[in-house]
């Protein structure tokens, strides 16, 4: 069986002292660091390839967006359902003839369906601000998908290691 190292980035040699590589790429995460000894390379952050002209930080945020609308549709409906039950219904309505994976064209379309529409719009807008400003809980998020990451990791590496391995088997002799 063979075995495999895990190498961070900063690790990786592609990045040579002469080459001219990181002039031709200039968001490449790697800064030259020269000492008396060597030059070394020291990497602030990961490369991430494929995201084309938007961040990882940047596609999460617009689905966080997307999300607020469904967390202030869903905000609104329920103090709707209390006290305005006729406007409860027309939301309601609108909801099953509108799908809400995208937030924007969801409320721009509530806009312009009615007048009526147009303020359960505006107060949905109102409602998302609000929530992300005031009530999201950003530092739970980011403890939260910390957790669910090393969870996730631990349990596929525990999982894959007693697919492997007959350490399982052997203990229970």
């Amino acid at each position: 069986m063979g075995s495999y190292a895990v190498l961070s980035p900063c690790q990786l040699s592609v990045c040579s002292p002469k080459s001219n590589w990181n002039k031709a790429y200039p968001s490449w995460p790697c800064k030259k660091l020269r000492t008396a000894q060597s030059t070394r390379l020291r990497c602030q952050k990961m490369y991430v390839p494929g995201f084309g002209e938007a961040s990882p930080e940047a596609k999460a945020a617009k689905n966080l967006h997307n999300f607020f609308t469904y967390v202030a549709v869903r905000i609104v409906t329920a103090q709707l359902q209390s006290y305005n039950p006729e406007a409860y219904e027309e939301l309601m309505g609108f909801l099953s003839r509108h799908s809400l994976n995208d937030g924007d064209e969801f409320c721009a379309n509530l806009m312009r369906e009615s007048s009526r529409h147009k303020s359960l719009a505006l107060r949905i807008l109102e409602v998302r601000s609000a929530y992300c400003k005031n009530d999201f809980e950003w530092d739970n998020l980011q403890r939260l998908a910390h957790k669910m990451v090393g969870d996730s990791n631990t349990r596929l590496m525990r999982d894959y290691i007693r697919e492997t391995t007959h350490v399982d088997r052997e203990s229970e002799k």
